[in-house]
């Protein structure tokens, strides 16, 4: 039976700065250590489990670890169980592992709370007429992009070969409905002109079908063999194929979509016969394709549009659905989760099959397209008009004032009250509710934190290690009574029998 999918979402936010010239290095540092110094939220991360190179087809790089730049500048573990570092040369926010797609899109918009206060606070310690602002898209209009991650626990019982093979259809097709939608082309190929709009950001920048590499030769199915938890037991699918979101009804539709499809795969519910022929060439012909009419070629030789194909995964989630097939998907808090995606899911095709009427307060790219063929047409521009590629930016700009998506009525999911309470208390459905408590009640004793494991420093003697090996453990349900019994961490360590003290009255493995 298909393990239950803990998820979550890691968003890179461009970053500029006005008014002064400073690199995109910097002024991301700025931005998470204004955060992390106004909230006392400066937990650095643990880099020690950190496998980068380890490949899920069984080899590894010797020569890949963890970004310079992101092992030793700002990097902190927050009080809602998620991380907020630099990578590379952007603000990055992790999630903290959730139980279902509507948490996560709960946890994203807590991100989005994050970059709004950082800039808030960043650019009150700049002089007048300085700035430092933050998008949040997928690519810089200058051939660069930067990600959107999702991630997914699966059954290491699960071959590789197989996963990657079908889970390869739906990345590919899922972009109708969750694409960001963009102005013009960054293919080095071809002109920036030669496509007026297309539906995805990210499209443009994969070359390979499957690969380790994430900034370069991008591919569709990404094979980091780095799981965060007990490898004899699971994997995490790392996702760097999808789009940042501001629509929160793409975001639940492109999790949950894909935690349902990736059970399926589990159980063998998947149509076996919805293999993409050319994956590369076909993602990009997807993107190209606001029609939604361009055949794809499957292996088997026959022809089917982006559109079809959803429809066929559908049908067959829908009937695997009736044999309780869903519950990977649910939780206690969200038991209807699965036939609410389902619902979503099915309405947003129907729309999109129908011109995308219905759907155009809720996915990204018929949003922005209608906001940009509005201007185009009310300026009689042409189609690669400058002012059109800064308006598509302006869609995505986290300054409240400045940000066009929240002009468009898109839907909600989320109110912003949960979304504050979310900014700064963890998910209790996951091992996240343990990690983010301990950072709420002790964090002067705590030395650093990463997602399967909390190091505490008790005093005399050396540092204790707290492993947390299951995703689904240290929930607020297994450790409210522990917490409740514990004043200090050391408390904490006795009660857990990690100093081999004859008080311990929890098992370690109960709770983790």
């Amino acid at each position: 039976m298909a393990l239950p999918k803990v998820c979550g979402i890691e968003t890179e936010y461009g970053v500029i700065s006005r008014g002064f010239d400073s690199s995109p290095i910097v002024a991301s540092s700025v931005l998470v250590n204004a955060y992390a110094g106004a909230f006392k939220q400066s937990i650095q991360w643990d880099f020690g489990d950190e496998t980068p190179d380890r490949d899920a087809r069984g080899f590894s790089l010797e020569d890949a670890f963890p970004p310079e730049v992101e092992t030793h500048m700002a990097n902190s573990v927050l009080t809602n169980g998620a991380r907020y570092y630099v990578d590379h040369a952007h603000p990055e926010v992790s999630t903290p592992e959730c139980r279902t797609a509507m948490e996560v899109v709960l946890y994203d918009r807590a991100g989005e709370q994050i970059i709004r206060e950082s800039m808030q606070r960043a650019n009150a310690l700049l002089p007048e007429h300085h700035e430092i602002i933050t998008y949040k898209n997928n690519s810089d209009g200058k051939g660069n992009s930067y990600g959107c991650h999702e991630n997914y626990l699966v059954s290491r019982e699960l071959p590789f070969g197989q996963l990657a093979t079908f889970i390869t259809t739906h990345f590919i097709t899922r972009q109708i409905y969750c694409g960001s939608g963009k102005v013009g082309s960054e293919l080095f190929s071809e002109r920036s002109d030669a496509v007026s709009y297309q539906i995805s950001q990210r499209a443009d920048f994969f070359e390979e079908e499957i690969g380790l590499e994430t900034t370069i030769r991008r591919p569709i199915i990404n094979t980091r063999d780095e799981p965060h938890c007990d490898p004899d037991k699971y994997r995490r699918l790392h996702v760097i194929v999808g789009d940042a979101n501001m629509s929160e009804y793409a975001t639940y539709l492109k999790v949950g979509t894909t935690a349902i499809v990736l059970a399926m795969i589990e159980d063998g519910a998947f149509p076996t016969h919805l293999i993409v022929d050319s994956p590369v060439n076909t993602i990009r012909t997807v993107s190209r394709d606001i029609s939604l009419a361009a055949p794809i070629r499957l292996a088997n030789g026959t022809l089917k549009t982006s559109l079809e194909i959803q429809y066929f995964i559908l049908e067959a989630a829908e009937k695997y659905s009736t044999h309780d097939g869903l519950k990977a998907v649910c939780s206690a808090d969200f038991p209807n989760e699965g036939t609410e995606i389902l619902r979503l899911w099915r309405e947003t095709l129907n729309n999109l099959s129908n011109g995308g009427a219905g759907s155009f307060d809720t996915v990204d790219w018929l949003a922005k397209m209608s906001l940009i063929n509005a201007y185009q047409d009310r300026n009689d521009l042409s189609p690669n008009d400058a002012r059109l590629k800064a308006l598509d930016l302006q869609y995505h700009d986290m300054r409240p004032e400045k940000n066009l998506s929240g002009r468009m009525n898109l839907r909600k999911l989320v109110t912003q009250s949960d979304a504050e309470l979310a900014r700064t208390d963890p998910p209790e459905s996951t091992r996240a509710y343990f990690r983010g408590e301990c950072l709420k009640r002790w964090p002067e004793f705590v030395v650093s934190a990463n997602w399967d494991c909390i190091i505490f420093d008790v005093g005399d003697g050396p540092l204790r290690r707290i492993p947390m090996m299951e995703p689904l453990k240290g929930t607020r349900a297994l450790t409210e009574s522990l917490f409740n019994s514990c004043a200090t961490p050391l408390d904490l360590v006795l009660a857990l029998g990690l100093e081999n003290s004859d008080i311990t009255t929890f098992k370690i493995s109960d709770v983790f």
